[in-house]
């Protein structure tokens, strides 16, 4: 049986993201996950590289998916049943963004207050912003926010969940083959750090 085994995503500059994209995306992503005493924010924990990644990819592309038509209108349940791919639905949506945004307030989102930010991205979601080119705002919003979260609670490998932050707010042991002696032990934290796919950090420089 074929592997697909999951390649490590190396740092350097964007591979789909344009500057100005990456920028609007990073500010995103630290509204959608602000800093506070729990955690990094998402952009420092790599969420947005995250989503750079995974639109250079079978995501991107839906290379996976069986997206042929009749293209109709989908209940809530079904998500999205639309002609565009993720990567389409990231340059369009994006663009269209910068585009009210500048028209409306003469700033990109990234000008914005922190409280215009979260005012802007509140009225995206529940639908209350008319984006340009047939962007429907709620959709883009849940698209975000799913791959935010998915950025910031993914195993390190993909790009995001620098340090393994997420896991270690949480208390989650990651990839460990063998956690059985502590399954039963109900409300206890876990006392050990967590592992990635690729292991830990001080493993990996201990072999280099």
């Amino acid at each position: 049986m074929a592997s697909d085994p999951p390649m490590q995503v190396l740092p350097g500059g964007w591979q789909f993201f344009t500057p100005q994209e990456a920028a609007l995306v990073e500010a995103i992503v630290d509204r959608i996950i602000p800093a506070d005493d729990l955690s990094i924010g998402g952009k420092e924990a790599g969420c947005a590289v995250y989503i750079d990644r995974q639109l250079t990819g079978a995501f991107g592309t839906s290379s996976r998916l069986y997206t042929q038509g009749p293209f109709l209108p989908a209940l809530p349940t079904q998500g999205y049943q639309g002609e565009a791919n993720p990567a389409q639905r990231y340059r369009t949506g994006l663009a269209a963004i910068d585009s009210f945004l500048k028209q409306r307030d003469g700033k990109s989102f990234a000008e914005l207050q922190p409280t215009e930010q979260d005012a802007f991205l509140t009225a995206m979601e529940a639908g209350k912003v008319e984006l340009p080119n047939g962007v429907k705002s709620s959709g883009f919003f849940g698209l975000l926010l799913q791959n935010t979260m998915e950025g910031f609670f993914a195993d390190p490998v993909y790009g995001g969940n620098k340090d393994m932050v997420s896991w270690r707010m949480l208390g989650f042991p990651g990839a460990r083959y063998d956690y059985r002696d502590h399954v039963s032990k109900h409300n206890q934290p876990y006392p050990q750090p967590p592992v990635s796919i690729e292991g830990r950090p001080e493993w990996l420089r201990k072999g280099a």
